[in-house]
């Protein structure tokens, strides 16, 4: 009897852990909680930081590790007035961007932007100042650099209101759908990554401004067909060769009057404004890029002529990846810029005096962020690659002096820092294969002063999460490739397993990482007895220029080939069954999907394409033209990698799946595809989703999450 009182207490320990269910899915502990509780607005002294939880407005100090409620944001939304229902629809971009926010000069003062409405903290009185009050939001609104106004956008119009006396001056007229004064359209955000389009002048006179004119951007018709009858609800979308927007840049007055409006070329066929703004001196400044994405010029506008003068010119003969890495310092003349003129991604100080550029980092590896600056201190907080492509450190590095690099995070992973503003302390947010994510509080050096976020270890101590191992490729004659393999419950080395490669493949983008991902459908399948693979072919982002380039003007060809190698490297380990072998991914990655299956069927043998692009022609102008470049310049390379006409190709099993409104990438993909696979004589299974957007969520996904798993256990396990 005490034998079998011993095992009883034994075996609940033995079998507390789990096996990952579809039931499990969607719980807190994976990489969705790393923003949790970040800070929405470090203040200006880099002592004291906000960060939201839930509808209030926390307040953390730094010295005392403690934190208090700043304000209730919810009693500003019920001081808000109740906002109109749209008439229709706007498809607006998920990348656009507003700081909700924003701290006073001073430091103290608060503009926060809540239910639509914008209010102020004035520290002094402690009490809340509602500055709107309007049926319709205040859209993007900014600080004036002197602390007096606030700018903002109503409808497509912008508008300015002076704080003291609530004195509100309508800055542009005629605003509407097709002509936005300081509004985005859709494909700028998602492709060019340009988040807002108005800026304050140094002095706060004056705003400089998009306006996009989207009348002649293609119109693609959605529709929306859940209602008693079917709503129009169109987008402006132009694909690969045709219009973008009209896109012209003015300045105006704070006071309104007329927009000067200054040169910036014919936007619409030849250039794209990549970003725009002033410069500290007061001139008005354009990045543009070719249309074709392989030139860039940084201008500047005289402040009295508006003549223009090229400030910086870069060239590449594959094209430019544009990021927003470029910074002013305090100093009024010098200011950072990235670019990868040496093959890697890295900071140069420029001066505007003399336009000398200094390179201040260098090597064979990327800098991925610029995180801060300590102008006090003479140094610069980035974020790279150096100590492996599959992990992010933050570095500190002398301005001048061609110093070596500091590195300041020291746990093997992937780091996101978030540093204050005068890089005297950071939040470091980060996690591995093996360890959740945990966030520390750290001094500039380094130090770590203590523990802000304790990693959340419930879904490691509750479930038996199957280990992710790393592993290398190597091509001949070639790069190492980066793969991650999960190996099934219960692993046998002597039986053979069906395998899931699952890919993106895409350029500018990376899946394999150091980093810690929780309970997710890799560890459902894995738990059913799949063993899951997942390889960073060339082209995927972290690897230098070189690596992404090796896909330019033929997307789809590196990318299978290195995916072919790596089903050869995951079969040489032994426990793989090289009959079941599938493929899954979404967006890029079910083109990539589709691709394996109908131009290597003997290798891939059952895929689950998620909202492919299937003709290169059917995507948007700027990503597409940036790998592709333009149709009518490579007739070649878009007929080749159109997948469509290869719909006779198809011997293994297909599920093709896609929303009805995707706003990305358009319905018309899956839909052309469907009928070159009907006109072929091919079986597959299709689901479609009538979401307005790029993804499946909600009840739906974990209806598409079934829907998947049991098409690979009818597909491959059986």
């Amino acid at each position: 009897m005490r034998a079998l009182a011993v095992l009883l207490l034994v075996f609940p320990v033995l079998a507390a852990k789990k096996p990952v269910t579809l039931a499990d899915l969607g719980g807190g502990g994976g990489r969705g909680e790393l923003a949790a509780g970040m800070p929405s607005a470090w203040g200006p002294d880099g002592k004291t930081f906000l960060f939201r939880q839930g509808r209030k407005l926390m307040e953390y100090d730094v010295a005392s590790k403690s934190s208090k409620e700043f304000a209730n944001l919810e009693l500003l939304d019920a001081m808000a007035a109740p906002l109109t229902p749209e008439e229709m629809f706007q498809w607006e971009n998920r990348r656009v961007r507003e700081f909700a926010i924003q701290y006073f000069p001073n430091g103290k003062d608060l503009l926060v932007s809540s239910g639509g409405d914008l209010f102020v903290w004035q520290a002094a009185a402690a009490k809340w100042q509602q500055i709107t009050k309007t049926p319709v939001a205040e859209q993007d609104p900014k600080l004036s650099p002197d602390g007096s106004r606030v700018s903002f956008r109503r409808g497509w119009d912008l508008f300015a209101i002076e704080i003291a006396t609530g004195k509100e001056t309508r800055l542009t007229k005629g605003g509407k759908d097709t002509l936005r004064n300081g509004g985005l359209d859709w494909v700028y955000p998602e492709e060019i990554g340009l988040s807002t389009a108005h800026w304050w002048s140094p002095d706060s006179k004056s705003i400089s401004y998009l306006q996009f004119d989207i009348a002649d951007e293609p119109i693609y018709p959605h529709a929306d067909l859940l209602k008693s009858r079917a709503v129009a609800e169109p987008q402006r979308y132009p694909q690969a060769g045709e219009n973008n927007a009209d896109v012209h840049f003015g300045i105006v007055s704070v006071n309104g009057g007329p927009t000067k409006w200054l040169d910036v070329g014919d936007t619409r066929r030849l250039w794209i404004i990549a970003r725009a703004g002033f410069l500290p001196d007061g001139r008005a400044y354009a990045t543009r890029l070719t249309r074709n994405q392989k030139k860039l010029e940084f201008v500047a506008f005289d402040a009295t002529t508006g003549v223009p003068k090229t400030l910086i010119t870069e060239s590449d003969r594959y094209w430019i990846n544009v990021r927003d890495d470029i910074r002013f310092l305090k100093d009024g003349r010098r200011f950072l810029w990235s670019s990868e003129r040496d093959g890697f991604n890295h900071v140069y100080l420029y001066d505007l005096a003399s336009m000398n550029p200094k390179q201040i980092t260098r090597g064979p590896w990327e800098v991925t962020a610029i995180n801060a600056v300590s102008e006090e201190k003479g140094l610069l907080y980035y974020t790279s690659t150096e100590a492996s492509a599959t992990e992010r450190h933050l570095y500190s590095i002398a301005l001048v002096g061609g110093a070596q690099p500091r590195r300041l995070t020291t746990v093997a992973g992937t780091h996101t820092a978030n540093v204050s503003p005068t890089g005297a302390y950071y939040l470091d947010t980060y996690s591995n294969l093996s360890s959740p994510a945990r966030t520390t509080l750290s001094s500039g050096d380094g130090t770590e002063l203590g523990v802000y976020r304790e990693a959340n270890r419930k879904q490691a101590e509750e479930f038996e999460i199957l280990p992710t191992e790393l592993h290398e490729v190597k091509l001949a004659n070639g790069p190492v490739l980066w793969a991650r393999l999960i190996k099934p419950a219960n692993f046998d080395p002597s039986k053979k397993y069906p395998a899931i490669v699952q890919v993106y493949g895409g350029p500018h983008a990376q899946s394999v990482m150091n980093r810690w991902s929780g309970v997710g459908i890799d560890q459902v399948y894995a738990h059913k007895g799949f063993v899951i693979w997942q390889l960073d072919n060339r082209g995927s982002f972290g690897r230098g220029h070189e690596f992404e380039s090796a896909v330019f003007q033929q997307l789809g060809k590196i990318e299978l080939e290195d995916q072919k190698k790596g089903v050869e490297y995951l079969l040489s380990l032994g426990f793989v069954d090289p009959k079941r072998i599938g493929v899954n991914g979404w967006s890029y990655g079910g083109f990539m999907t589709l691709n394996c299956l109908l131009n290597a069927p003997d290798v891939f043998h059952a895929g689950i394409a998620g909202a492919p692009v299937t003709d290169w022609n059917y995507y948007d102008t700027i990503y597409t033209e940036r790998y592709m470049g333009l149709p009518s310049e490579n007739v070649e390379g878009y007929k080749e990698t159109a997948l469509p006409q290869r719909a006779g190709n198809l011997k293994g099993k297909l599920l093709l799946i896609h929303n009805i409104d995707d706003d990305n990438v358009l319905f018309m993909n899956g839909l052309q595809m469907t009928d070159a696979l009907q006109r072929a004589g091919k079986q597959f299974e299709m689901m479609l989703y009538p979401q307005k957007s790029h993804g499946v969520t909600g009840p739906a996904n974990r209806q598409m999450q079934q829907l998947q798993v049991d098409f690979f256990e009818r597909t491959l396990l059986r």
